[in-house]
Parts: structure tokens; sequence; C-alpha cells
């Protein structure tokens, strides 16, 4: 009890906006009521709106939860039903509810001075209100975040926003938000001791909520412009004020601001001498404050044995539904275990006929899967065989045809070489005939058809290999690739010189220009790189 009056004691002598703000609503409603039994009643039509599955209804009753623990200084609770509200909001897609919402937290935080979070929800709240079109919900949220700025005392910042929120209030004629803006307008003005601003933008304030007869907004501002003059050295007209102030504070029965009132006239008699009326009215400022202090303690003791109450009944009910969950539990896990003994004796009964009658099924399979596969083994060595067979008949064909190919063009180049013998002699008719027959000779040596089925041959039996050849070196000829193939086979220069009908010194020169298309280097031998590819 000790504690919880310390925390009632500082939190009303700071002047907190929290108590201030309930106090007002609450008065401003007409009706004195308990937060307590404020709060027992929001719980009731949550649990009707809950069992009723009427989500929205429910979540709206969170944030009016929210709003009592907030309003009665217990941040913990009022963060958590407000977080619980904004997840329904999101839920059921309540854009407007869940901005106010937003805008609560928001403020929540300013006031546990945490500004950088309370900036984070004002910024969301924002971004929904501008996405919606709904000016009224922009200005305010604008006005909060200028409240923000200027709490930081970054005055240029605050009044851009202010002024933004008073822009579009004006549009959509909103006079209380408009009326509100000017406030804000006038205390930035009063922090920056520019007075005859102050004074200017708290007189706009006051004539449009007394032309929209809120009298409860114009106690507040009646008291600021008191402040202002008295400020400015011109206490009896700041007096004046005071009084209007607390003739409205008395009319409206709003014992707060009658304190306020008696406090700035004791501040007004001091200044002009007057101790003694001074100390009258500070002494009914104190009287009065006393008085709210008690009532406030009175109401919070109140609210926190209701939470007791309420935590209590809450771990009961959680209890009792705990002992209820585990009789059924038990209930049915013997039930279940029963059904299982039944299930389980007919389905050992029903897997042993089962196993017997799959394992003569899974013999049967293995029997012909085993022939199956002793046959595709014997189809697999006989394909292996045959292609073995159909290679060394390939290899083979290809020597022979090689052999072949040495054979007749050696001849031919023999016979070549007699003829050439006899063109050098003098008889002329013979020469024209002996040349043309060596031309023949020369086309049926280099003849094309002759490497074609050479060559169709030759990957028969070296798979792949001129293709692996041009993926190394796609700039060789016809000539170059018949030459490789030559080396290939392992035949000496003199064989390959006379199968590609040239000489010996041709061949080597032959052998040069394709080492250097290969890039082979000085002293690695061509023979053995070929056989290497």
């Amino acid at each position: 009890m000790v504690f919880l009056a310390g925390i009632l004691t500082t939190s009303i002598a700071a002047g907190s906006p929290l108590s201030i703000n309930y106090r007002l609503e609450t008065e401003k409603a007409g009706a004195e009521e308990r937060p307590d039994s404020l709060l027992l009643q929001l719980r009731k039509n949550y649990a009707r709106a809950v069992s009723d599955k009427k989500e929205v209804e429910a979540a709206r009753y969170l944030h009016e939860m929210g709003r009592v623990m907030y309003q009665t200084g217990y941040y913990p609770q009022a963060l958590d039903y407000y977080q619980q509200a904004e997840k329904r909001f999101r839920e059921q897609q309540q854009d407007e509810h869940l901005a106010r919402n937003l805008n609560d937290q928001g403020l929540l935080y300013y006031y546990s001075h945490q500004p950088d979070q309370a900036r984070q929800y004002y910024d969301k709240a924002l971004a929904i209100y501008q996405q919606r079109g709904d000016r009224a919900g922009r200005a305010e949220t604008l006005g909060k975040i200028g409240h923000l700025y200027e709490k930081q005392q970054r005055y240029d910042r605050a009044f851009h926003l202010q002024r933004q929120a008073l822009a579009d209030y004006q549009r959509v004629d909103h006079q209380a938000g408009t009326a509100k803006i000017y406030e804000n307008l006038g205390s930035i003005y009063e922090d920056l001791e520019q007075y005859d601003s102050a004074y200017v933008n708290y007189s706009k304030a006051l004539l449009i909520n007394k032309k929209n007869g809120n009298e409860i907004a114009q106690i507040e501002i009646l008291n600021n412009l008191g402040d202002v003059l008295r400020k400015t050295g011109r206490y009896r007209q700041g007096m004046a004020y005071s009084w209007q102030a607390l003739a409205l504070a008395q009319q409206k029965g709003v014992r707060y601001q009658l304190t306020s009132a008696y406090n700035d006239l004791a501040k007004g008699y001091n200044l002009l001498n007057r101790n003694d009326s001074a100390y009258y009215y500070l002494s009914l400022s104190r009287r009065y404050q006393t008085d709210i202090y008690s009532e406030e303690a009175n109401k919070q003791m109140a609210l926190l044995q209701t939470l007791y109450d309420l935590e209590k009944k809450d771990n009961e009910i959680e209890s009792l539904t705990h002992e209820q969950e585990r009789a059924r539990l038990i209930t049915g896990s013997v039930v279940l275990i029963v059904l299982l003994v039944v299930v389980v004796g007919g389905l050992v009964i029903s897997r042993q006929r089962l196993k017997l009658k799959n394992e003569q099924v899974l013999r049967s399979q293995n029997e012909a899967r085993n022939q199956l596969m002793l046959m595709e083994l014997k189809n697999k060595k006989l394909e292996e065989e045959s292609l073995r067979q159909q290679l060394e008949v390939n290899a083979k064909g290809l020597t022979s045809h090689t052999l072949h190919l040495i054979e007749k063009n050696q001849f031919l180049d023999g016979l070549r070489s007699t003829m050439e013998s006899m063109v050098k002699e003098e008889k002329r008719d013979q020469k024209k005939q002996l040349k043309q027959l060596i031309e023949q000779i020369q086309q049926n040596i280099t003849h094309d058809d002759h490497w074609n089925e050479f060559r169709t041959v030759f990957e028969q039996v070296h798979q792949s290999f001129l293709t692996r050849l041009q993926q190394q070196c796609d700039n060789l000829t016809t000539n170059d690739i018949r030459l490789v193939a030559l080396i290939r086979m392992n035949l000496d220069s003199r064989d390959v010189a006379t199968l590609l009908g040239v000489s010996t010194d041709s061949l080597r020169v032959i052998r040069y220009r394709l080492r250097k298309k290969l890039n082979l280097p000085q002293g690695d031998s061509l023979s053995a790189y070929i056989q290497s590819i």
C-alpha cells in the first residue's frame, strides 16, 4: 500500500496527463464511474463478444480496456491490451480502428519516455490514414508527431507538422481539431517566449471552443492565456482569465482545473504583492489537490484489487480448465488404449496371414526375377562378344585396307617414277601421252573416296577420337586430319608419305605445320601427343 501511494503521489504531483485525461473524459461524460467498475464491465462485454464470435467488438473492448489501464497509469497492462486489440484489428482488416489503436500506443510510449518507439507507432497510424484519405485522422497524428518534436525542442519541425495538421482540419471543417492545433501552436510560441503569437493562437482556439460550446476545453485555454499575460507583466489581465477558468471549472465540477485556477490566482496575487490573498488561494489549491490525491489513490487501490481478483479468477479458471482437460485426456487415453489393444490384436492376426501369403508371392517373384536377370546377363554377354568381334573385324579391315592402300600407292609411285624418266627422253609423241598417264595416276593416289572409306572404318575402331581432336583444335584441314589418323595407327614416316602421296621431305614440313596448329611445345613428341588424345 505504501508503494502504491508513493506512485500515485508522484504521478499526480508531476501533473501526469494520463490521470488528467481520465478525469476530463469521465467528468465530460457527466459520470464519476470508477475505473475498477468500468474495467469489470468491459471484461464482461469482451467475454460476451468472444463467445458470440464478434471479433471486431472484442477488439474494441480490448482497446477500451487498454485506455482504462493507460489513463490510470498501469502501462504494462495497457500495452498488453493494446497489442491484443492491434492483432485482432489487423486480422479483421479494420484499418480505422487499427490506426486509432496505434496512435494510443504511441501516446503510451511517449509518456513512458520512449519517444523513438512512440514515433514508430505514430508513423504506422499516419500511413494508414494517408492510404484511406482520412484527413482528420492524418491531422490528429501529425499533431501528435508535432508535439513530440516540440518536447524535443525541434521547433521548426514542430511548426511544420502542426501547420500541416491545421490545413487538413480546416479542409474538412473539423472545428474541435482546428482549435486543438491552434492550442498546440500557442504552446510552441510560449516555449519560444514569443508571447504575442502565443496569445493570438490561444485566443483563436478559445473562440472556436466557445462557438462550439466546448466548455471543458475552454478551461485549459483560459488558464494558458492567463499564464501568457502573467509572463508579460500584465498581471491583472491574466487574473481575469484565471477567474473565468475558475468559474467554468466550478460550474462543470472539474476539480483538477479548479486546482490549476486557484494556483494561477495565487501566483497573480503574489506578483501583485497581495500575499494574504495569494496564500488563501494557494491553500484552496492544495486542499483540492489533496482531495484529488485521496480519491485517485482510492480509485487506483480499488482497480488494483480488481486486477488481483481478476487474475486470481483467471488462474482458477485456467486451473479448472487444465483439470478438466486432464480428466478428459485420461478418459480418452483409456478408451483409446482399449481400442488399440483390440485393433492391434486383429492386425497381428491379419498381418501374420498376410505375411505368409506375401512370402509365397515374394518367393515366386524372386525366382522369376532371378531367371530374368540371368537371361539379361546372357544377352548382355552375347552383345559384348558380338561388339568385340565386330571391333576386331573392323580393326583387321582397317589394317588390311591401309596395307592395300600402301601397296597400291607404292606401285603407282614406282610407276610414276618410271614414267617421269621416260618423259625426260626426247620422243615427243610419247611424252604427251605419258604426261596424261602421270596425271591420272596422281589423281588415283589422292582420290578422296578411298580416304572417306578409310575415315569411316577408322572412326569405328577409334571411337570419338576425331571428335576429341577437333574439340582441342578446330582449325585442322582435311589433310591434317588424314595425317593425324595415320600417325594414330603407328605407321612409319615412309608409309605415311606414300599414303599421302608426298615425299618424306614434304612430310616433315607437313608435320611441322601440324605441330604449330596443335600448339605443341618444341621437344614434345607429336606421335605421343596424338596417342594420348
